[in-house]
């Protein structure tokens, strides 16, 4: 079976992505200090990182 073309990694330039991993989440949140550690669930909104 053949690889999509949006999956696959060439020379191209990365396109850049509009959604963040959790970690990704958590550290923003603890840098902006909105984030309780003991809160595991319903983690707060972010926006991209740009």
């Amino acid at each position: 079976m053949s690889q999509h073309a949006s999956l696959r990694v060439g020379g191209k330039i990365r396109k850049k992505r509009n959604v963040m991993k959790r970690f990704e989440r958590l550290n923003v949140l603890r840098a902006e200090g909105r984030i309780a550690e003991d809160k595991v669930y319903g983690l707060p909104k972010t926006k991209p990182i740009d």
